[in-house]
């Protein structure tokens, strides 16, 4: 990976804890952060966990990037840090960013979770901001772990010893279900069985998620924060589907890893052939549809925007294609004003975050032969004279945190 970005990499067990350390490190106790609105919530609590205030920004509507001309300049002073999404692979614009952060004296800092391979003006993603975070759960598949990058190669030390401070012993137990789930995953598949297991981990209390978006519980976590933040405060919302996130790795899954890691660059081969072909489709809509000036990004997934979301992902659920990473509605919405700093243009945000349909493009003609059995229609761009436009405001909003836990 050091060959890839030209920069130091510390690897992590996951991509949370490498953020969580990334933020402990750059952003003072109680700074502002200013994210991405359509995001997974555990992230939204990692950075609540650094005992940081997440600040919602305005998104561009067609493909869910950062829109940095609606950002009003209220909403740029005071911040501590930008945090970019790249969702679903697609490039936030990191030199823009770059030069903004630049001019304030602040961190820009790249969560490239979906963007192992995606490049802006002729760099990888990763390689504009102080710090970037990886996962290897994405492309790769390893289902665990992922990496840390560093602009400055003098804090790479000064990374490993933050992450070796977090990290729980290895349990055997873990190692074992690890190297077992594979083979389970791929027997209740060939058995048809998906539906059966997550009915019985709903019979036993053992789904996390009912919904897109995992449970508040507002008044537990004011309490987390009062208490201090961190990670032990924050647990209960921050292990949320992947409970080894501070897992000392053992043998297992550094072995597994080191051999998906090898066969990364045919991964991203598929997913740049499936990319183009849904890229081609009607309901393509995002600013690189039917335009092949710019190189085909191996997008994690292709947000496709289609009318009836609920239909097409019934559709596809029943020819065992499964739809995930949903994020809607957008984090100002699901959190509040007691949470987070809301977005001063939310319109946008939650128009992608409620039409967006995420397809794995490895599964590219799978998904174009559902949705055109289906019927299903493209969404009609929003009129951009009817988004409204940033309110500048006196302040921020909202009250701070206090003390970093």
């Amino acid at each position: 990976m050091r060959q890839r970005l030209g920069r130091e990499c510390v690897y992590m067990p996951s991509c949370r804890l490498g953020l969580y350390v990334a933020l402990r490190h750059w952003c003072p106790p109680g700074g502002r952060v200013l994210m991405s609105p359509v995001n997974d919530d555990v992230i939204f609590f990692v950075v609540l966990a650094a005992g940081l205030r997440p600040v919602q920004a305005p998104l561009n509507a067609r493909d869910g990037s950062l829109d940095l001309a609606a950002v009003p300049d209220a909403y740029w002073r005071g911040l501590s840090a930008v945090l970019t999404t790249n969702l679903y692979g697609n490039p936030d614009p990191a030199p823009e960013l770059r030069a903004r952060c630049d001019a304030l004296g602040i961190p820009l800092i790249e969560d490239a979770a979906h963007a192992l391979g995606s490049e802006v003006a002729g760099c990888p993603v990763g390689s504009f901001g102080d710090a970037s975070v990886f996962s290897l759960s994405k492309h790769v598949g390893a289902k665990t772990g992922g990496f840390l990058t560093v602009a400055d190669p003098a804090l790479r030390s000064e990374m490993t010893a933050a992450r070796d401070a977090l990290l729980e012993p290895s349990r055997l137990t873990s190692e074992l279900a690890y190297a077992l789930r594979p083979y389970a995953e791929a027997g209740v598949r060939g058995l048809r069985l998906v539906r059966a297991a997550r009915a019985a981990l709903r019979l036993l209390g053992q789904e996390e998620r009912a919904e897109i978006r995992m449970p508040l519980r507002p008044g537990e976590l004011t309490r987390a924060i009062d208490g201090g933040a961190g990670l032990a405060e924050l647990h209960p919302w921050i292990r949320v589907d992947l409970h080894d996130y501070r897992l000392r790795p053992g043998r297992v899954r550094l072995g597994r890893t080191e051999r998906l890691l090898a066969g990364l660059d045919a991964r991203l081969d598929a997913h740049r052939r499936g990319t183009e072909k849904l890229l081609a489709t009607p309901w393509a809509g995002g600013p690189w549809s039917g335009s092949h000036s710019e190189p085909v990004q191996p997008l994690f997934r292709v947000p496709l925007l289609v009318e009836d979301r609920d239909a097409a992902i019934a559709a596809l659920a029943r020819r065992r294609v499964t739809t995930g990473y949903l994020y809607d509605p957008p984090l100002d919405v699901y959190a509040g004003e007691l949470f987070t700093d809301p977005s001063p243009s939310p319109g946008p945000a939650a128009w992608f975050a409620r039409h967006a349909l995420p397809v794995d493009p490895r599964r590219a003609d799978q998904v174009i032969s559902v949705l055109t059995a289906l019927g299903a229609r493209p969404v009609e761009q929003p009129d951009e004279r009817l988004v409204e436009r940033p309110v500048e405001r006196g302040g921020l909003g909202g009250e701070g945190f206090g003390g970093g836990g």
